[in-house]
């Protein structure tokens, strides 16, 4: 693995930070040593995100950090999920601080770092690389969609969700690991930068790709991940929600391509407003009922559990929502966290796998 520092300024432990969060729960890619955020310096990352130390420091700066560390990471990350992809003019002095001390720059944002001429040329002057996840691959090499995926003989579950930046991924590979370890052979796959900087072996940055061939991308993907796994069960990673009004291809799109047979639906009650909206910062939140409904009527298929982001709630108000839950919609119901995914997995077995 290649060691790794986060760049989080700001953001650390808020869906911004998504990202960051998500490479320090679950990385097969990096070992990552180190976060950088003023606003938690001094704190353990681990403790920030999940409340539990996991040794990860949190620096006041990269200079703070490349000072401290026992060694120099090959690489440092963009931590952060921005509005529109743009790279914050407040992190470009750290990614210079960055680039000038030797290290190599990971980025998932649509603005490319490579294609940045001030940044491109310091990097070829201090010998490191700047890495772009987000880029769609050339025109030739992009795929049609060809109604391919529901003639594979595995089952297919979205993990989608009723807002963006709600928890959707980590609860895809989360549930992953569960399925495994219950003797399920499962695979996943990425739908966005942080799944493939984890170091997912299929997928693509579904937001990256012209609409004319994000289907297609995607089918290929599951396609690719089922000829060569042979999973019983693919999950795929969401994103947005069908009913935001900003994101239009996202679980639209995945839905197509995967042609589920069900889904896992994602929910935080008690975020009252959408994310990534902050020029129209009062949108609700969409609803369970909602999001089942055009699940039901774009996928075909049902709802087969909720899971539950505990933001902005007390543990004991988790566990009366996941009860309220379970007998209002008569769904499985967990907090995957802190709970395990196991109501979910029951679920998934009893369903389609009983008789294996």
């Amino acid at each position: 693995m290649d060691t790794a520092i986060i760049l989080c300024e700001g953001g650390f432990g808020t869906p911004a930070g998504k990202t960051a969060a998500g490479l320090i729960r679950h990385s097969l890619r990096f070992k990552i040593v180190g976060i950088v955020d003023s606003t938690q310096a001094g704190k353990d990352a681990g403790e920030v995100i999940d409340g539990k130390r996991n040794e990860i420091p949190v620096f006041s700066s990269v200079r703070d950090a490349l000072s401290k560390l026992p060694e120099k990471p090959e690489f440092m990350i963009i931590g952060i999920a921005t509005i529109g992809g743009m790279l914050p003019e407040e992190f470009r002095q750290p990614v210079k601080d960055a680039i000038e001390g030797g290290v190599n720059m990971m980025s998932g944002l649509h603005e490319w770092l490579a294609d940045d001429e001030e940044l491109s040329t310091l990097a070829a002057k201090s010998g490191v690389t700047l890495h772009d996840i987000r880029r769609e691959p050339p025109l030739k090499k992009l795929h049609k969609y060809k109604d391919l995926v529901r003639k594979l003989n595995c089952v297919r579950i979205p993990v989608l969700g009723t807002d963006a930046a709600i928890g959707k991924r980590t609860t895809a590979i989360t549930l992953t690991k569960a399925m495994n370890d219950r003797g399920i052979k499962t695979t996943f796959v990425a739908t966005g930068q942080t799944g493939l900087m984890q170091g997912s072996k299929y997928g693509i940055p579904l937001d990256a790709i012209r609409g004319d061939y994000v289907v297609g991308e995607l089918e290929h993907a599951i396609v690719t991940a089922y000829e060569e796994e042979k999973p019983q069960l693919i999950i795929i990673e969401g994103q947005g929600a069908m009913s935001h009004p900003a994101y239009v291809t996202g679980s639209r799109a995945i839905i197509s391509a995967s042609q589920p047979q069900t889904v896992v639906l994602q929910h935080a009650p008690g975020r009252r407003f959408r994310s990534y909206t902050d020029d129209v910062p009062h949108l609700p939140i969409g609803t369970i009922e909602q999001e089942s409904e055009l699940i039901r009527v774009f996928g075909g298929c049902d709802v087969i559990g909720i899971t539950i982001n505990p933001e902005s709630l007390e543990r004991e108000d988790v566990v009366r929502v996941i009860a309220e839950y379970e007998q209002k919609y008569g769904l499985p119901t967990c907090d995957v966290l802190a709970d395990g995914p196991g109501k979910i997995v029951d679920a998934i077995v009893k369903r389609f796998f009983s008789e294996e």
